[in-house]
């Protein structure tokens, strides 16, 4: 069975991104086959794209972590999942094709009434939100979270994760078009983030003690949200956005310089101020699935709003799909539907 493929001989540049045509591997025992309808992109696609992913590899490398589609061939020993279900999952890289070969524990159904581009669009999105919040966060009822990149796939589950604990809850974006979707959303402030941030923040939050910041920016604006935490406050970092180069090519010497205001976390300033710096990678969770499975059972069961597709684009137009993640003008998920 032929499969199309993007494919990298070697990461580093959008440029080297290349459709291929391949064969597809048949599913192991415990694997299943899948048809690709959507692949949902995400910030790590960008940066593995751009060689900046320790986790991804540097050479023959199939991007993408995201997708949902149709199993057409199953292992001997998969059970649970049957030829012709809608299935949306995660992979450790390699999403970028029409037809794909995975562990069967990867892959839960998705839900009745919900599209392809849907599907493609939660798993990532939700646990990144989950794990940032409770596992890690320790949100307690009534607490006050300051979200960053609210109107992204991530932000937009973190508020409605956040408002399940009652949260006051105060969202930051990066051009002032994304306000309307926060507000539909019920994000209680919102923030356009500018030079004037450190003002903003502090008079969003008026006499409120701020308890959790879920980052995913960097730089000043993650030490500002820092220094704006209360006693006990944790600030919880799962990306580096600002790190995302908005051309094919990463600019190294920006890089370098950007590197250099990355925020410094001295042990005895927190053990002074009593606050915690957090941070974790979700491919982290890609080798404890039975965490991965417990984790969505629980998510699933929160009865959150499906997800919010912002943009779709044609699988031969994927390029153009990551130039548009890359320019930071999205809300909720950019999905290339196949």
């Amino acid at each position: 069975m032929k499969r199309q493929t993007y494919r990298m001989s070697r990461v580093g540049s959008l440029r080297r991104l290349h459709l291929v045509e391949e064969e597809a591997p048949p599913p192991g025992d415990t694997e299943v086959a899948i048809e690709v309808k959507a692949i949902g992109l995400n910030f790590a696609d960008v940066f593995t794209i751009l060689g900046l992913y320790r986790a991804a590899p540097r050479t023959n490398c199939v991007p993408g972590i995201e997708f949902s589609g149709v199993v057409v061939a199953v292992g001997s020993e998969v059970k649970d999942i049957r030829v012709n279900d809608r299935v949306m999952g995660s992979i450790r890289f390699g999403a970028y094709t029409t037809r794909l070969t995975i562990d069967h524990r990867y892959v839960i159904r998705i839900p009745e009434g919900w599209s392809f581009e849907e599907g493609a669009s939660f798993i990532v999105q939700a646990l990144t939100a989950y794990y940032a919040l409770v596992s890690l966060g320790n949100i307690q009822k009534g607490q006050t979270v300051l979200i960053h990149s609210a109107a992204g796939g991530v932000g937009l589950y973190a508020n409605r994760i956040a408002k399940r604990f009652s949260a006051f809850t105060i969202g930051t974006v990066g051009n002032a078009s994304k306000i309307p979707l926060l507000k539909r959303e019920g994000c209680d402030r919102i923030i356009v983030r500018s030079p004037e941030f450190r003002r903003d923040l502090f008079a969003a939050l008026g006499d409120r003690s701020l308890d959790l910041v879920l980052d995913a920016v960097g730089g000043r604006t993650q030490k500002v949200s820092f220094d704006a935490l209360g006693a006990t406050g944790r600030l919880v970092a799962y990306g580096l956005s600002e790190f995302a180069s908005h051309i094919a090519t990463p600019n190294y010497f920006r890089l370098a310089w950007k590197f250099l205001g990355i925020p410094r976390y001295h042990t005895l300033r927190l053990i002074e101020f009593n606050k915690s710096v957090l941070g974790f990678n979700l491919i982290w969770l890609y080798d404890r699935v039975e965490l991965w499975r417990s984790l969505l059972a629980t998510i699933g069961g929160m009865g959150l709003e499906r997800p919010h597709v912002g943009s779709v684009y044609p699988f031969p137009q994927l390029k153009d799909a990551i130039r548009l993640l890359q320019s930071g003008k999205t809300t909720g998920k950019v999905v290339v539907s196949v």
